[in-house]
């Protein structure tokens, strides 16, 4: 990213479609697979496993391991943390390391980059392990929002009814209130029903009253910066089947207007420059951050967890967030199935999932009983359980094959659009038709 630095997404820009023609097909694994342990034989060994994460991610992941290989120590995980800027960095090193025979057992995978993988034919379906362990998996599912498991069946296979990925923890889009500049400028703190014109009045009586900026505007990732927009108006970037694009939309033209006047009345700062989010944010210069269960992070650091709330996206027509969540799939070229399966079932486990959300983890727990509990919501901004709650209402990311080629053009166009390069209509209708040929 450049210097224009706010709470971006804990995964931002994170697009595993960029290297499509680097990674493999199955049929090159063959040298690297071998024999593996499937069967239900005994899950014993070293454990291959690659995820994204910079240095506080990693952290809380080899905790997480650490807490795994107390329950299993048999079994040993050599993780390695990837700290690359989005999923396509990631997927290029990764299908590089494959290519060269070095295959982990487990990767963690992004909703942007299940279908790719699964398209690959480089993972093994865990429908046997499923049907083995009906009871544990069972007792997971039924713990967890039934749209999570339909939307990675949908989304993470090629259509083939196998299934490939477990679903781990999700993300979805708020926004965060500096409460402190609210109070200043005699702002009442909004109710679930808030719509963009009393986001707007806010905003200018805030800037008005403070001189605060309401929230930053940008066009880096449509998971914060166009896809609330578009939900709250009836409009997405695709549609249901990701095979058609609906850029061009009256609703998706509305959005952007409503976006481009941020920037005209003075209520974001000019995208592109220098713009510290967090530490403006904490000096009281910036009222609404957007953002999901990472941002809690970044208001803990920046010492503003008790001077946030969390509320649901403004709205146009309804409520709309993206949705985004980790997919945890096997290697079709492992050795040590049976040890990995013993991993994603134990990433189920109740247990698991309260240690996780305990140690500071960055997404919501896909576990419904441990998103009420305390080991989510404390030491966390009131409204925490705003979060979970958006997925009811949420809506996945759109995540096609050619993921960041249609995210490029995406951008391109709302960058257009919002900064008055080109008329809005004309902005959206010429990206929608480049996403659309790439379909």
């Amino acid at each position: 990213m450049d210097t224009y630095t706010t709470f971006s997404r804990r995964r931002a820009l994170r697009m595993t479609a960029a290297a499509a023609a680097a990674i493999p097909a199955a049929s090159a694994l063959a040298a690297c697979g071998g024999s593996d342990d499937t069967g239900g034989g005994a899950a014993t060994g070293e454990l291959s496993l690659v995820y994204l994460g910079d240095a506080t991610q990693q952290k809380s992941f080899n905790a997480l391991f650490e807490q795994f290989n107390q329950a299993h120590p048999k079994i040993q995980i050599k993780a390695r943390g990837i700290a690359a800027k989005d999923w396509a960095t990631f997927a290029n090193t990764v299908s590089t390391q494959i290519a060269g025979g070095k295959v982990p057992d487990i990767v963690q995978v992004a909703t942007e980059g299940q279908r790719l993988f699964a398209s690959k034919g480089l993972l093994t379906p865990l429908d046997p392990y499923l049907k083995r362990d009906k009871k544990t998996v069972d007792a997971y599912f039924a713990d967890v929002d039934p749209k999570l498991k339909r939307w990675t069946d949908k989304y993470g296979s090629t259509g083939d009814g196998r299934t490939y990925y477990v679903p781990g923890g999700y993300n979805t889009c708020c926004m965060y209130l500096n409460t402190e500049v609210f109070a200043k400028a005699g702002v009442d703190l909004p109710s679930d029903d808030w719509t963009w014109d009393d986001f707007r009045r806010a905003g200018l009586r805030i800037k008005d009253k403070t001189g605060a900026f309401m929230l930053p505007v940008n066009y880096v990732n449509p998971f914060l910066d166009v896809m609330p927009w578009l939900l709250t108006n009836g409009a997405s970037t695709l549609n249901a089947e990701w095979d058609k694009g609906t850029l061009d939309s009256p609703e998706a033209a509305e959005a952007a207007e409503f976006v481009k006047s941020f920037l005209a009345d003075g209520l974001s700062p000019k995208p592109g420059g220098a713009f510290d989010g967090p530490g403006q944010y904490a000096k009281g210069k910036l009222a609404a951050v957007a953002g999901g269960r990472w941002t809690t992070v970044d208001m803990r650091r920046v010492k503003m967890t008790d001077k946030t709330r969390i509320v649901s996206w403004p709205v146009k027509k309804a409520q709309g967030s993206p949705v985004g969540w980790d997919g945890w799939p096997i290697l079709k070229a492992s050795k040590k199935k049976e040890a990995a399966w013993t991993f994603l079932k134990w990433l189920m486990t109740k247990d698991a999932s309260d240690f996780y959300a305990k140690i500071g983890g960055t997404t919501v727990p896909a576990r419904k009983s441990v998103a009420a509990g305390a080991s989510f919501t404390a030491d966390s901004p009131k409204g925490t359980e705003e979060l979970p709650k958006a997925i009811s209402y949420g809506t996945p990311i759109p995540s096609p094959n050619q993921g960041a080629r249609v995210q490029a053009a995406i951008m391109q166009g709302w960058q257009e659009a919002i900064t008055g390069t080109k008329p809005v209509a004309e902005a959206l209708k010429a990206a929608n038709t480049e996403l659309s040929g790439l379909l």
